[in-house]
């Protein structure tokens, strides 16, 4: 089975993370970006960063068969400090026309201030103005509060609810996004958000309708491969093909092909790998590793 994997920060991995995404079936993946764990001290930070999703990590992921797409945006923990996010903000324009740009995110709520609310709904205006669907973040803390406020902002500012996927649901708030036009995503974590398990029975209970899951891996305690994971657990637990594949590829290919920045039919392919180039003078290999190349 083709899988998607719609929300995975790829900077913070590995290469032999990539190798073992593309032997369990990934084969197309959403980078959004993100907060990097320390606060960003200049403008010229994010530059290096944004340039950095649409280059080395789009050639590096192409180097083991996998499509890299990314989001743009500020970060909602990074909103609250107010004159980096005004110079951030003026930078966007510049990437969100880029080639494998597929959505503004991720955007939200983090602590919930009064920054983040304006930061949050100036990209939505800014997502408006770009013609491309939004990333939301839920927030981790105090998250059902978060996540009504989060749809009352989208509803506010007019933004398409079909063009929204509210991220990091659990069983609390799914049925919130349910009941608007959003598409509801799920991040399978080790230890918190959500699990396996937890999911399955999401999706027995509720169906595959807009529902879209996702690793969410990053530089912290994470699983690049828990989206296959679900899938055995979804199959462990009988749901039908039909619905896995809608939830790991119909879904999220469909939600970001909004941005027409995803062909469908290209997408559908997995692209070759070769490993004898190079990106700027960079290799993923070291010497004498042996170049795959398929052709």
């Amino acid at each position: 089975m083709k899988i998607f994997d719609p929300h995975i920060h790829m900077t913070s991995r590995t290469t032999a993370d990539y190798s073992a995404m593309s032997e369990a079936g990934i084969i197309a993946i959403v980078e959004p970006a993100f907060w990097l764990g320390q606060p960003r001290t200049n403008a010229g930070t994010f530059i290096d960063y944004f340039n950095s999703l649409l280059g080395w990590e789009r050639f590096r992921a192409s180097q083991f068969g996998i499509r890299h797409f990314c989001t743009i945006a500020l970060n909602p923990k990074e909103a609250n400090s107010p004159k980096l996010a005004d110079e951030v903000i003026d930078l966007l324009p510049r990437y969100l026309q880029k080639e494998g740009v597929v959505a503004v995110g991720e955007i939200g709520y983090d602590d919930q201030t009064a920054a983040e609310e304006k930061y949050f709904a100036c990209q939505l205006e800014i997502a408006l103005e770009f013609d491309l669907p939004v990333l939301v973040h839920t927030p981790h803390r105090d998250k059902k509060n978060g996540t009504v406020r989060s749809i009352d902002l989208i509803r506010d500012v007019g933004f398409p609810e079909t063009r929204v996927l509210i991220d990091h649901n659990t069983e609390e708030t799914l049925p919130l996004v349910l009941d608007t036009g959003c598409w509801a995503g799920h991040s399978i974590y080790p230890n918190t958000k959500m699990s396996e398990a937890r999911m399955a029975a999401l999706v027995k209970q509720y169906g595959s309708d807009r529902i879209i899951i996702n690793s969410a891996a990053d530089w912290g305690i994470s699983d690049p491969l828990k989206v296959p994971k679900t899938v055995a657990t979804m199959r462990a637990v009988s749901i039908p093909e039909e619905d896995i594949k809608k939830i790991v590829w119909d879904n999220p290919t469909s939600f970001f092909s909004q941005s027409g920045n995803l062909d469908l039919q290209d997408i559908k392919q997995r692209p070759s790998i070769n490993q004898t180039q190079f990106y700027e003078g960079s290799s993923v290999l070291r010497g004498g590793q042996t170049p795959l190349a398929e052709t």
